[in-house]
């Protein structure tokens, strides 16, 4: 028997139940170098493509979805600051390889 989907909820999270602002350190990227370098010592191989500095935020984007049943307009904060991160991280990564780190 398949499971019936729910839509998202439309209505607003009571205010005692709501997720808090996202913190600054969200939108910063951990060092990508040591993240990868812990990831590989872990799992004795290469690097996974699954690795990711911007971790912190994308489950404290997910949490806060949990949180307000899925009503996305509540947690835009919390994605925006994936966001930041992410496009620091590329950025990073991008100059890092233009000079040859």
């Amino acid at each position: 028997m398949a499971a019936t989907p729910v839509p998202p909820s439309t209505t607003r999270t009571p205010l005692e139940y709501r997720p808090k602002p996202p913190s600054e350190d969200l939108k910063e990227p951990e060092d990508y170098k040591v993240k990868f370098k812990v990831h590989q010592i872990q799992n004795h191989k290469t690097v996974s493509k699954f690795s990711d500095p911007c971790e912190k935020a994308s489950k404290a984007s997910l949490q806060c979805l949990e949180q307000t049943r899925y009503n996305k307009g509540e947690c835009y904060e919390y994605f925006k600051a994936y966001r930041e991160c992410k496009a620091k991280w590329l950025e990073q990564r991008k100059n890092d390889r233009k000079n040859g780190v």
